[in-house]
């Protein structure tokens, strides 16, 4: 394993601007990304390498930030879900509180490709061609990845 201050100083920017694009608010983006370094760091001993470590760190990060959307919501209001982008149909249901309990008791079952991929491109924002790269896959794999993925969703959905 690297030394940690390398893989900070390697993916902070890339974590960030993955927090960035789910929170939109620089400030708030910034706390949560150090926050996911310091979890990383005192977690690095459970990291199996099933996955690259870009993918992870941006678990971590989603996780962060999903975490601290509940405890505003128990405090406030003050996160509109309506900030939040989507892409199409699937996509703009997620956030409709009966729907999306189910979704991600869906998404959660499918298999690591297909989960991380959905994630990177529905919650993350990522190009596909970013996704491909992370993966150190073709642009074309990320799309049909992400296609079965909302396939999986949809027939566990229904």
């Amino acid at each position: 394993m690297e030394n940690f201050e390398q893989v900070y100083a390697q993916y902070y920017d890339m974590v960030y601007q993955y927090i960035l694009s789910l929170c939109k608010d620089k400030v708030w983006a910034e706390e949560i990304t150090q926050e996911t370094f310091f979890k990383a760091l005192n977690k690095i001993d459970n990291f199996r390498g099933e996955c690259k470590l870009y993918v992870w760190l941006c678990q971590i990060a989603k996780n962060t930030f999903y975490t601290e959307i509940k405890k505003q919501k128990r405090q406030t209001s003050a996160f509109p879900l309506d900030t939040i982008p989507a892409q199409d149909m699937l996509e703009k249901n997620i956030f409709d509180k009966a729907d999306a309990l189910h979704l991600h008791k869906v998404l959660h079952t499918l298999d690591a490709p297909y989960q991380e991929v959905f994630w990177m491109r529905t919650f993350g924002e990522l190009s596909f061609k970013e996704i491909g790269f992370l993966f150190e896959k073709t642009e074309s794999w990320a799309r049909v990845t992400y296609h079965r993925a909302k396939m999986k969703i949809k027939e566990g959905i229904l």
